[in-house]
This record gives structure tokens, sequence and C-alpha cells, in this order.
């Protein structure tokens, strides 16, 4: 039980892709507010994960679902969108560092050229 008094089933606890990845938006979507400390410079780091967590319970706590087949379907919109941009989120990060290291290793290796035109 809650602070509110709201009873959160077991079966509704656990991660949260969506509010991991869109923690801002979903908690609008999902009309819990807390998310919205994630606009806060530094703190944002460990409160997406605190989101991430704690996101189903607060989604179940301010939604008004009717069971919990329902919430899960509604959330697993939700977690299918965060974890498609978690993974294009570590491929990007990949590439750019494969990306940096590439060109680091070329200046490095002297395969780098600086064409200076004179006129």
């Amino acid at each position: 039980m809650d602070e509110n008094g709201t009873i959160v089933p077991a079966e509704v606890k656990g991660w949260n892709w969506g509010a991991f990845m869109y923690n801002i938006f979903w908690g609008i979507g999902n009309k819990t507010y807390l998310p919205l400390l994630c606009l806060i410079p530094g703190f944002n780091f460990i409160w997406m994960f605190v989101c991430g967590f704690k996101g189903n319970e607060w989604a179940w706590q301010k939604g008004d679902y009717k069971d919990v087949e329902t919430f899960k379907a509604v959330q697993a919109t939700w977690n299918r969108a965060g974890i498609v941009q978690f993974i294009i989120g570590i491929a990007f990060i990949a590439l750019y560092f494969l990306f940096i290291g590439a060109i680091i290793t070329s200046i490095l290796n002297g395969n780098f050229e600086y064409q200076h035109n004179s006129y």
C-alpha cells in the first residue's frame, strides 16, 4: 500500500523502459509528475533510474485502470518505445566512439593530411 492508500499489485511492479527513456513525456502522459525532476541538470541521470524502477507503481497509483491487464497493455506500448530508444541510443554512442577512435588513430598514425592551399 502506498501513501495514498492505493494497493499496488505485485504483478504491476517492475522495470518500465518507457519511464526510464521518456521520463518527462511518460510522466505527463501517466499523470505522475515526479519524472519532471529529470529537468534538473546532474540530478536527472540518477532520477531517470528511479523513474524506470518506480514508474509502474506511480502510473498505477495515478491512473484509473480497471484491471492489471489493461494497465500492462498501456505500459507495454511505453516499454516497447523505451527499449527501442535505448537500443538506438546505445548504437549511436557506439558509432560515435568508433568514429572518434578512427579519427584519433588516423591522426596518430599520420594518415590524416591537412591540405593547405596557398595562392
